[in-house]
């Protein structure tokens, strides 16, 4: 009987081998490696080690290039026609309710976070693999605090820090969308050591931090090999850019033709937590700006600077709390989130971050609303960022303003440009940002329409009636409770409407505690704390009253707190949440539609 050969001896060493392929088709393996057990696609450089030692320890020989090809083909096969299908998870995973943590060290250990505690695991039950470069995470210690990570962090406003940590605690649940953290500050306010901090928390690695890419395919593969994706320094966001890391933030895929092939693809498809650090305000795009986290970190005196073997050091020896408490918001967002799903609160764009954080919330000793006052005054930021970006939308509020009582624009799109031109300078037309043609001004608009909306300017699209049926746009004020909290004395000229068809000129109005001021020094007859609207009272009171109750985003009060009364009370309320917000409790209590 002939001897087998190599090849076919490799084959039948491999026989405890699992092998199995992914949904996308990628064969892949699972191995023991000692006491505990490894994955990794077939292909790879620790599989082929792996089946080397194996001949090895077998035959005390090394077995040749050819025999490995050969049975690396024979076992893809087997993994493709044979074996299970199964997801394959970069550090993060989910399963039956449990999420899974990788801490990618040498024994392969794993972080079970359940609704009701976290524990280490060698025996996960879903597959893991370690691409190059991916550092191993410490082994998490109860009894820590999130608190203490502001010490190796330069972000000193409380509604920031918030923002940091939610941003963490998104990164460390497997399901997104994600918002995307984006570190402003100048020269020298330790924005690239903030984005190290934070990535060593969740996703460590040796190249932490990486320059912007040169095209999608970069993006998707530094998406595909590792769990965070953070960019140091970035001047400017090309648009193409911008658009790859809205769709990282929100799930997406990006084709190309494989290498030294004419018609199969290489398909990438990630969903990942990104994260940019700059001196000038890079993210200008709403689409992105929307999905986005904005912290400004301050400038370091001097005397505050720590030497960078001091500070890494102390980091060191307290990330292993910092991450225990990081996980314990976890724990707690399991739990809660049923919770918090029942509870229908009216929700912001990017829901389901804004819900687990929330649910997170308790096991942070937070103040109750602490996230969604933040994350509201976050998104608030960001509107007005996008709008200040763009040339385009300093002469539509102005053209939107001149059409009152109902009135509007109503052309086509060189029409509204021509319009838009006699409103501002040559300067200003010569900006880039500027459209140049109709087309151009069209899309600009689809970009713009939801900040301009936040505003108060609302833009739409529609088909002339009859037989042409050009394309026309619409520029208007958005009909809605009026947000300036004016209450003034009733008549007068020059105040403003107010929704019981009274006029209110100067009075109070509210600052950030909720105390009246005086705007103008006068103390004369203010809007009363009811009236009749279209012959169904109207309380101001109580107005403020179901806005605390539904918890609208931006409500200067916190639930609890006493609701004043009068011109108070109605300066509060015009200042809670969205217009449509204000516009929904208005309706809800008997206020006229505008």
């Amino acid at each position: 009987m002939s001897k087998p050969s190599q090849g076919s001896r490799l084959v039948e060493l491999a026989a405890g081998v699992e092998l199995f392929s992914t949904p996308e088709g990628e064969p892949f393996a699972t191995f023991e490696v000692g006491d505990h057990l490894e994955t990794a696609p077939v292909r790879s450089k620790a599989f082929r080690r792996y089946l080397a030692r194996l001949y090895h320890h077998d035959t005390q020989a090394a077995p040749n290039a050819q025999a490995v090809q050969d049975a690396l083909g024979v076992l893809e096969g087997r993994a493709l026609y044979e074996g299970e299908t199964l997801p394959v998870y970069v550090r993060v995973a989910e399963f039956e309710g449990a999420i899974y943590l990788d801490l990618c060290d040498e024994q392969w250990e794993v972080v079970e976070i359940t609704s009701t505690r976290w524990a280490i695991t060698t025996t996960p039950p879903v597959k893991f693999r370690r691409a190059r470069g991916m550092l191993p995470l410490p082994v998490p210690v109860r009894g820590g605090s999130v608190n203490a990570l502001y010490t190796y962090i330069n972000v000193t406003d409380e509604s920031a820090r918030y923002l940091v940590v939610a941003w963490l605690l998104a990164a460390l649940r497997p399901r997104g969308p994600y918002p995307g953290l984006v570190l402003h500050g100048e020269q020298g306010s330790a924005k690239s050591t903030t984005a190290r901090v934070l990535r060593m928390l969740v996703d460590p690695n040796t190249a932490a931090l990486r320059a912007e890419p040169r095209d999608e395919r970069d993006v998707m593969i530094a998406a595909t090999n590792g769990w965070v994706v953070a960019l140091d320094n970035v001047s400017h966001l090309k648009p193409w850019l911008s658009d790859a890391l809205c769709r990282l933030a929100t799930g997406g895929g990006f084709a190309t033709r494989e290498l030294y092939t004419d018609a199969d693809e290489v398909i990438f498809d990630a969903q990942r937590p990104v994260m940019l650090n700059g001196i000038e305000e890079i993210a200008t795009r709403g689409d992105l700006l929307d999905r986005a986290l904005l912290v400004d970190l301050p400038a370091i005196p001097e005397v505050q600077r720590r030497a960078e073997g001091e500070f890494w050091a102390a980091f060191e020896a307290a990330r292993p709390r910092i991450l225990g408490a990081l996980l314990d918001g976890v724990v707690t967002g399991l739990r809660e989130l049923p919770t918090v799903q029942a509870k229908r609160l009216p929700l912001p764009r990017m829901a389901d971050f804004a819900l687990w954080v929330t649910a997170a919330e308790p096991a942070l000793a937070w103040p109750a609303g602490a996230f969604m006052a933040a994350y509201t005054g976050n998104r608030e930021a960001a509107n007005d960022l996008t709008l200040d970006a763009s040339a385009l939308a300093g002469p539509l509020r102005a053209l939107a303003g001149e059409y009152t009582n109902g009135a509007q624009f109503m052309g086509t799109a060189t029409a509204l440009l021509a319009e838009l031109r006699t409103l501002v300078d040559e300067s200003v037309t010569r900006q880039p940002g500027w459209p140049k043609s109709a087309r151009g001004l069209s899309g600009a608009l689809r970009r713009l329409a939801p900040n301009l909306r936040a505003v108060g300017v609302r833009i739409t699209f529609e088909r002339e009636a009859g037989g042409q049926r050009s394309r026309l746009i619409q520029v208007s004020t958005v009909p809605t409770v009026p947000t300036d909290p004016d209450p003034g004395q009733a008549g007068a000229q020059t105040g403003t409407q107010t929704p019981t068809g009274t006029q209110s000129g100067g009075g109070e109005s509210l600052d950030s505690t909720g105390n009246g001021t005086q705007r103008d020094g006068r103390d004369e007859e203010i809007l009363t704390s009811s009236a009749t609207a279209g012959g169904m009272p109207v309380d101001g009171a109580a107005l403020l009253a179901l806005a605390q109750q539904r918890r609208f985003p931006g409500l200067p009060l916190r639930p609890g707190v006493a609701v004043p009364a009068g011109a108070a009370a109605w300066g509060a309320f015009t200042r809670c949440g969205t217009v449509e917000d204000r516009a929904a409790a208005w309706t809800a209590l008997g206020g006229p539609r505008a």
